[in-house]
């Protein structure tokens, strides 16, 4: 439901202005895109959209063609707070100063699009409750899956019904290593390097392999969909980067692919949130998301699945979903309303990883010795864990044993890792995956 904007919000049938932080790869593509389609982002708008400003560290650097280099400030905390600014655009990431400038700008009753996950991720509460306070509109569409509509579906289409899963690719980057491994047989370290070549990947990679870009857009999600404050803190996370050759070819050797997936999830009563590579089957949909795209299956009672597929990154997608918010701010401001809030009144549980269910992969390098089996067997079964499938690769020096478990707890799982560890026919524990997709898959 919309509701009417407060005292500090202004309606206004003629120009709205914009303050745009930061005019980097995204900043300078919606800067473009506000000059070069003004015309037609006025008559969706119902008027016209300006800039009044672009707030950048360093106004020396080039910029991207259709640019205005005469907007550009050094202060953004004096531009977000003018009184002829009616939307701030923050496109600067981070936590600081971004938050405080976008507190102020709220606390002004400006409304404000932003494409900060990090933020949203760890003070995401903290902003609604000063847009709520003052009157002004939240938009955040840009923040996870680039040019996909994922978000407003959770807030607004699926309002009426009950989110059971969110599933799916929210990070380019590292589907574009796993792919690049899967299809080309590339070790991780070849396939990073290419991505950072193509401009996949930033120099500094960590926040894409070591999985905590995609927590943070887990935590926005597992928020919308299940009505409940999340926070990244609250994400079991895990990368990429220990993902080798052998388990891309063992996967394929049983008709899998690793991908990293964002995995939230009601389970027990409460929310369960995790970000982690996984095997998944290659008949599933997931399974078909090649180089850098990102997709989403969202489970609904009433609804049933429905997966959400494109662009995930990049300056122009991104522009495009920044733009789209920035005209649903305006129409909301020219008609003397707000948009609609994300509903927080469930506040479930956030269930511990220990108690998430899930599958595993297991690679055991065992003494090639008969009788092996059977201990290990016993193993699984003293932990209440059942066996999928068992198969025996090499021989001699190079035995290893490949288990693939039914569903059971991540606790009992784990401690049966760690007393296969412990046997004396085990030499090693190699590698340990979860894997998803429904058992029948």
């Amino acid at each position: 439901m919309r509701t009417e904007v407060g005292a500090g919000a202004r309606a206004s049938r003629g120009p709205l202005r914009i303050a745009l932080l930061g005019c980097g790869v995204v900043g300078s593509q919606v800067a473009r895109l506000l000059a070069e389609q003004a015309v037609d982002l006025a008559a969706r708008a119902g008027g016209p959209l300006e800039i009044a400003g672009i707030a950048v560290r360093r106004p020396e650097l080039p910029r991207a063609s259709g640019v205005d280099s005469s907007l550009f400030t050094t202060d953004p905390a004096e531009l977000v707070t003018r009184p002829d600014v009616d939307i701030v655009v923050e496109l600067i990431g981070g936590v600081e100063p971004a938050r405080s400038l976008l507190l102020a700008a709220l606390d002004a009753g400006t409304s404000v699009v932003t494409a900060n996950k990090a933020l949203l991720a760890s003070d995401g509460a903290a902003l609604h409750r000063a847009a709520s306070a003052n009157g002004a509109d939240l938009y955040y569409e840009a923040a996870v899956a680039g040019a996909i509509p994922l978000l407003r579906a959770l807030r607004e289409s699926l309002a009426g019904d009950v989110v059971r899963r969110v599933l799916g690719i929210v990070n380019g980057t590292t589907n574009f290593i796993l792919d690049q491994m899967d299809s080309l047989g590339s070790d991780f370290d070849a396939a990073l390097g290419t991505a950072q070549r193509l401009g996949y990947a930033e120099a500094d990679p960590a926040a894409d392999v070591q999985g905590t870009d995609g927590a943070a857009k887990a935590a926005i999600l597992a928020g919308l969909a299940f009505h409940t404050e999340v926070t990244s803190g609250d994400v079991f996370t895990e990368g990429i980067s220990a993902i080798t050759a052998d388990d891309i070819a063992s996967a394929r050797a049983l008709g899998f692919v690793i991908k990293l997936l964002a995995i939230c999830e009601r389970c027990d009563g409460g929310v369960s949130v995790r970000v982690h590579p996984a095997m998944i089957p290659r008949v599933h949909p997931l399974a078909a998301v090649h180089e850098a795209y990102n997709a989403v299956f969202v489970e609904a009672t009433a609804a049933g699945r429905l997966m959400f597929y494109g662009a995930g990154a990049g300056g122009q997608p991104t522009a495009s979903a920044v733009l789209g918010d920035v005209v649903a701010v305006a129409r909301n401001r020219r008609a003397g309303l707000r948009g609609p809030e994300p509903a927080r009144y469930a506040e479930l549980p956030i269930v511990p990883m220990a108690e998430a269910l899930t599958r595993y992969y297991i690679s055991l390098d065992v003494a090639d010795q008969p009788g092996v089996l059977a201990p290990v067997a016993e193993v699984f079964a003293r932990r209440g864990v059942s066996i999928k499938a068992v198969r025996q690769e090499g021989r001699g020096e190079d035995a290893s044993l490949i288990i693939v478990t039914h569903t059971a707890r991540e606790s009992a799982l784990a401690g049966t890792v760690a007393d296969l560890a412990a046997m004396p026919v085990v030499r090693a524990v190699g590698s340990v995956l979860r894997v998803e997709g429904e058992e029948g898959e």
